[in-house]
């Protein structure tokens, strides 16, 4: 088992880059290993990790094609949708409730 490098939080050296700031860059890791680690202190847990990728090695972001907007939608829709009362909530039902607000608190209306 090979060990990454770590560094201190904002210390890592250029070249570096954690997924979101792939993202932002229009790239992805492309199926290369963590090149880095990044460690913040904290005072009463371990350390937060951030794990970081070669820009180099990175590969650009496939495009959205119609096919996977539409599954991309219709998954999206399914989150919307009430169990219960079989409405589009207009918000993603909380999976702790596994239902719309509505239908959980019937009882409570809203004063707004």
């Amino acid at each position: 088992m090979s060990t990454v490098p770590v560094y201190r939080w904002r210390l890592a050296p250029d070249g570096y880059a954690t997924r979101r700031q792939l993202r932002t860059l229009g790239l992805r890791p492309g199926g290369q290993d963590v090149a880095a680690q990044l460690e913040r202190p904290r005072r009463r847990r371990g350390p937060l990790i951030a794990h970081l990728y070669r820009i180099d090695h990175a590969k650009p972001v496939r495009p959205m094609t119609p096919g996977r907007a539409a599954a991309l939608a219709k998954a999206m829709a399914a989150r919307r949708t009430c169990p219960v009362c079989r409405r589009d909530a207009g918000y993603c039902i909380p999976r702790s409730l596994g239902m719309c607000v509505t239908c959980a608190f019937p009882h409570q209306q809203c004063t707004a």
